[in-house]
């Protein structure tokens, strides 16, 4: 199994209520890939971060293995996801991909 995570910071031009808008959206929108992609066994995006945090959210997803990974990176329905509502809000974005 491969986890696959990814921090994210909100480019600072947002107000607080469109940062929320934001992050609500990139939550329904990446977790609604469950199902959509093969091999992603798990996927979840905490945006309630606590103020002693220094990024805006965050992925924490499961792949079956490293091909699947591969796979979700060029999947279409993700590529649309990531295209849509992460990539145009975010100003950062940390990842750390390993084995468990």
């Amino acid at each position: 199994m491969i986890k696959h995570v990814i921090l994210w910071t909100l480019k600072n031009e947002y107000s607080e209520e469109e940062k929320a808008q934001i992050k609500l959206g990139i939550k329904q929108n990446l977790e609604g890939l469950l199902g959509k992609i093969p091999g992603l066994s798990e996927i979840k995006v905490n945006i309630d971060g606590l103020s002693s945090s220094n990024a805006d959210l965050m992925l924490d997803s499961t792949f079956e293995n490293v091909e699947a990974l591969k796979n979700y990176a060029v999947h279409p329905e993700h590529v649309h996801v990531a295209d849509t509502y992460v990539r145009p809000f975010t100003a950062t974005r940390s990842c750390l991909d390993f084995e468990i």
